[in-house]
């Protein structure tokens, strides 16, 4: 990437997209890998950035690998942001809160793994995709929210709209030029955390089924509906086949009597 001039790399830009871009190559100019999560990484893993349904991005998620925090506070404060100093001295080794005071606006960071309702580990391929996290954690972080918004909604339809889950049949797909699958949405790896995970299998479960219910709502065309749900029930097929080890059979006989997820902390970023 080509560096930016110094006086723009002190203010935090007015697009949250664009400033995620700025971050997260400063952090790689200091040997720090930082990748987008939430509504930046949605439009960033779009074709020109502009996601089949529109979103607005109110703030900016990132992710930094595990052990990094330090580095990452550094980069941060070097960006122009103000941390929270106490949050970050309490949580700070797994997940960092900053504030923009030009813009009004928060910044997350997510260290070694995206814990909300689920845990999801982001740190061993961190770096395999440029921008964002991979696109399998990114609709794990979808996928694994127990009370789902209409925006987090319709980030899923568009990561599997933009990307193709491996191994689908996609026969029929439409002919537009802003579908190019970049990216293989792998089945195979959320399939494979779900069965080491008897609550991120049953909130990823519920939410697919959601979202194939609600997609008639959506404003996708018929075409457009048909390769989503396509793709959503490639997913979710591929996840009740893998086969599941002893303890997620016997968490499954407990089944929504007790609890299967966490609380998400209020400080949680509302991108």
């Amino acid at each position: 990437m080509h560096g930016l001039p110094a006086d723009d790399r002190v203010t935090p830009l007015a697009d949250p997209v664009a400033e995620a871009r700025r971050l997260i190559e400063l952090a790689g100019e200091r040997g720090l890998v930082l990748r987008a999560l939430g509504g930046v990484a949605v439009c960033l893993q779009a074709p020109g950035g502009e996601p089949r349904l529109p979103r607005r991005v109110k703030d900016i998620d990132l992710a930094a690998v595990k052990g990094t925090h330090k580095a990452t506070i550094k980069v941060m404060l070097e960006a122009g942001y103000v941390a929270d100093e106490m949050f970050n001295a309490l949580r700070g080794s797994r997940r960092l809160l900053f504030g923009d005071a030009v813009n009004g606006r928060h910044l997350d960071v997510f260290v070694g793994e995206f814990a909300m309702c689920h845990d999801i580990p982001l740190t061993a391929r961190l770096d395999s995709q440029q921008l964002t996290v991979p696109v399998d954690e990114l609709l794990l972080t979808k996928l694994q929210i127990v009370q789902m918004t209409e925006n987090d909604q319709n980030d899923i339809y568009n990561i599997v709209f933009h990307n193709s889950v491996e191994s689908a049949r996609r026969r029929h797909e439409p002919q537009s030029a802003r579908v190019r699958h970049a990216e293989k949405i792998s089945a195979a790896f959320i399939a494979a955390l779900c069965a080491a995970d008897w609550g991120l299998w049953r909130t990823c479960m519920l939410n697919i089924e959601r979202c194939l219910a609600n997609l008639d709502t959506s404003e996708l065309d018929a075409s457009e509906r048909a390769l989503v749900a396509g793709s959503l029930t490639s997913v979710r097929d591929r996840i009740e086949a893998e086969p599941k080890p002893l303890k997620w059979r016997m968490r499954n006989q407990v089944g929504d009597r007790v609890r299967w997820y966490n609380e998400p902390e209020e400080e949680a970023a509302g991108t």
